[in-house]
């Protein structure tokens, strides 16, 4: 079976909501965090049609961001 990229992102997907149910106990700033990572990643991932660098550099830049909103939500 051959995977093209929207594939792909059905299975990265799947994996981020599998991951992002252990987010109970965090915090409103670390939830932030771990869904941009999970949605950079995706996105990443798509851009460079499923690359490594593009899904590592997506989550990076998605955490970092999902980082800041939650910081602008606590009020720090």
């Amino acid at each position: 079976m051959k995977w093209n990229q929207s594939s792909s992102a059905m299975v990265l997907a799947a994996a981020m909501l599998l991951t992002l149910s252990a987010c109970a106990g965090l915090s409103d700033r670390d939830r932030d965090t771990a869904i941009g990572a999970g949605v950079g990643a995706v996105g990443g991932a798509v851009l460079t049609g499923g690359s490594a660098a593009g899904t590592v550099g997506g989550a990076a830049v998605g955490g970092i961001i999902g980082n800041q909103i939650g910081k602008d939500k606590a009020g720090d």
